[in-house]
């Protein structure tokens, strides 16, 4: 971890910022990285991956996707092949001299319950908790998805490729890949971890075909946690609901024990602040469609509700609005009609257009960005993103979705919440 004043993080943030803005007009970064970028995020990774999977499975073919690992990719990074790549890059002169120096002759010392140990020299690696450490990351892998024939996407060194895998041909490119990016990891001094690569088969016909890397066999996994949610091989979120749940719960059990007046304002905002973010985090990739898996997720706001001394005796609807909280599953409609506002209007780097399909013709009722809903083979696609908000997005009114912001678009989503609860089952 990298300690410094903060007189060289801003040093540090205005090198970024230049260095940034170099990158991103240039469109030197790849497309593949959603990681330390704007306008991109976890969701967006999450989103994009889920979309291509959905709509694969949706038309009836089938697909095969690897999670790559990287062996302690941001302590393995070498100084002269960075430097390479910065130049590459158009990072040259004094900025290129600059960062050099700022990577080398670097130390570093382990302290344990106030026993420290001696001196080391850093050899590699860019520093964990600098403000451009991050950056130079994303450079130097940057390049990793060159020449790769299949889809693949990063969040920093958090990487997965998936193709379909129809027949014999497309496994076999979904192979050629992999042994591409094994030797690109060998050439940069950039090793997988082999052992924690893992492969998932989707469709109900998949061929289970056993790739490699590094000539071992990668282990077929029905579930794997990517990016902080559980992805399941039939693409059902019970799972992820039920961590989720579990996380949520015992923090509420914590503040139930550690908070003894448990006033209206205090526990709201410890719950907002604390809980809810679990049973919330990019909803829009899992919104839960099962009754089951709602119930359980609203369960644990009944249990926080009925912790305040002050509501007891009132029923739930009667205590949230006492409290002026949405349900859960009002919140995650929410969630999803403002990652539309956000794409629609450029706030997102999700395509607007690789999602939905704007209704051009002339209405006379309604507004102007209403959205045509596709035919689905599959309950699977039917409750996937970009199908499930349409229905919400196309009720609201005109002076709402042409919002001359996202903090206006949120002020008049709330006062439109009949508009969401008519819509609910």
């Amino acid at each position: 971890m990298s300690l410094t004043s903060q007189i060289c993080k801003v040093f540090e943030s205005i090198i970024r910022d230049g260095m940034v803005r170099h990158l991103e007009s240039n469109m030197l970064i790849q497309d593949s990285q959603h990681g330390f970028r704007k306008r991109r995020s976890c969701l967006t990774n999450l989103l994009t991956f889920l979309d291509k999977v959905s709509g694969c499975l949706d038309s009836g073919e089938n697909m095969d996707v690897v999670f790559l690992d990287f062996a302690k990719a941001f302590d393995k990074v070498p100084y002269k092949r960075l430097e390479l790549k910065l130049k590459s890059h158009g990072i040259t002169g004094k900025l290129l001299i600059w960062i050099t120096d700022w990577l080398n002759n670097r130390r570093q010392r382990v302290c344990v319950n106030g026993s420290k140990s001696i001196w080391q020299a850093v050899l590699s690696g860019v520093p964990q908790g600098s403000v451009l450490g991050p950056i130079l990351f994303l450079i130097y892998i940057n390049d990793l998805d060159c020449g790769i024939t299949n889809w693949i996407l990063k969040f920093a060194d958090d990487t997965k490729i998936f193709g379909t895998s129809c027949d014999i041909h497309q496994r076999r490119k979904l192979q050629d890949d992999l042994n591409a990016l094994f030797h690109w990891s060998t050439e940069w001094q950039m090793l997988f971890n082999v052992d924690k690569c893992k492969v998932m088969h989707f469709g109900k016909h998949n061929a289970h075909y056993d790739y490699t890397l590094n000539n071992k066999p990668l282990v077929k996994v029905t579930e794997e946690r990517d990016l902080g949610i559980v992805i399941s091989g039939d693409l059902k979120v019970s799972q992820q609901c039920s961590q989720a749940y579990s996380k949520a719960s015992k923090l509420l059990g914590v503040l139930n024990r550690s908070i003894v007046y448990k006033s209206k304002d205090i526990m709201l905002k410890l719950y907002k602040s604390l809980v809810r973010p679990h049973l919330e985090y990019c909803t829009a990739a899992w919104s839960p469609h099962y009754v089951k898996d709602k119930e359980l997720l609203e369960r644990i706001q009944r249990r926080f509700t009925r912790m305040i001394p002050e509501l007891k005796g009132l029923s739930y609807s009667d205590r949230l609005n006492a409290l002026k909280l949405w349900t859960l599953e009002e919140r995650r409609i929410r969630a999803d009609l403002i990652e539309v506002y956000k794409m629609l209007n450029g706030l997102s780097d999700v395509s607007f257009c690789s999602m939905f399909t704007l209704d051009l013709s002339k209405r006379t009722r309604g507004h102007s960005y209403k959205l045509i809903k596709s035919r689905f083979n599959t309950v699977l696609r039917q409750h996937f993103f970009s199908d499930r908000v349409i229905k919400f997005w196309n009720s609201l009114e005109d002076s709402t979705v042409s919002a001359p912001s996202l903090n206006c678009f949120k002020q008049r989503l709330g006062q439109q919440r009949h508009l969401l609860q008519m819509g609910l089952p």
